[in-house]
């Protein structure tokens, strides 16, 4: 069983930067695949960025070049570095795992951008 907690959110105004965290706890060696997701009030949950055990990177063209996503080696924590951040980046930020014990998501974090 892993657990996911993400910090790092908050309110920024349109170019500034955030970096978000994510902790995992438990059985995180069963990891595959770690990702950050994003949903704005009245739309559905998105794909922001994910990272493979290899780590091979994959980011929504809406992000690609302002958002960085990384890990540690044992899955212990990813973070999600956004630069440039724009009014439309605003929405809860969740954590997922995808691991030979199924998925987990974390409770969210708010990202607030201000124009």
């Amino acid at each position: 069983q892993v657990q996911l907690v993400e910090s790092g959110g908050g309110l920024v105004q349109a170019g500034g930067s955030l970096t978000l965290l994510c902790v995992a706890a438990g059985n995180t060696l069963s990891i595959n695949v770690m990702g950050w997701y994003r949903q704005a009030p009245g739309k559905q949950r998105e794909l922001v960025a994910g990272i493979t055990t290899d780590g091979t990177t994959d980011y929504d063209p809406s992000v690609k070049g302002r958002f960085t996503i990384s890990r540690d080696t044992a899955w212990k924590a990813m973070y999600l570095q956004m630069n440039s951040l724009k009014p439309e980046d605003t929405a809860a930020y969740y954590c997922h795992a995808t691991g030979r014990g199924g998925s987990v998501w974390g409770q969210g974090t708010q990202v607030t951008v201000s124009s």
